[in-house]
């Protein structure tokens, strides 16, 4: 699986959100040299705990910028963060579970669910507060 490489098309011109976006880009690209390398079970689950807490609290910071800027699609957006988390923790439970390593199918469902959801919902709230932040 190759790296997700940051680049105009995934930005959301709000540069608060596309830090948090970076962030979360360089912690998937680590997870997945980690797992294309062979890491130890011990590492790969540290930087998988790390990229789920750093989402979790990039969730609740869009979502405060929605209820701040009185985003209409406030309700839709959060449960696609819930269904994106609660998905991703029964990846991590699997992982747990049956004591193994990640598999490239998950590292490309990781990739898709983190840039399916920017290049959707969050591009959708992106020029929303665009125009309510000037």
């Amino acid at each position: 699986m190759k790296n997700i490489t940051w680049d105009a098309s995934l930005s959301v011109d709000i540069d608060e959100i596309d830090e948090d976006h970076r962030r979360l880009v360089d912690l998937f690209n680590i997870l997945n040299h980690s797992v294309a390398e062979g890491d130890s079970a011990d590492y790969i689950e540290a930087v998988l705990e790390e990229l789920i807490t750093c989402t979790i609290w990039h969730f609740r910071h869009e979502e405060r910028l929605m209820l701040l800027y009185k985003y209409k699609e406030l309700q839709g957006h959060r449960e696609e963060h819930e269904n994106l988390i609660a998905s991703v923790r029964q990846l991590q439970q699997k992982f747990h579970q049956e004591n193994r390593l990640l598999t490239n199918e998950d590292i490309e469902y990781l990739s898709n669910w983190l840039t399916q959801h920017i290049l959707g919902y969050d591009m959708k709230l992106g020029y929303y507060l665009m125009d309510e932040m000037k």
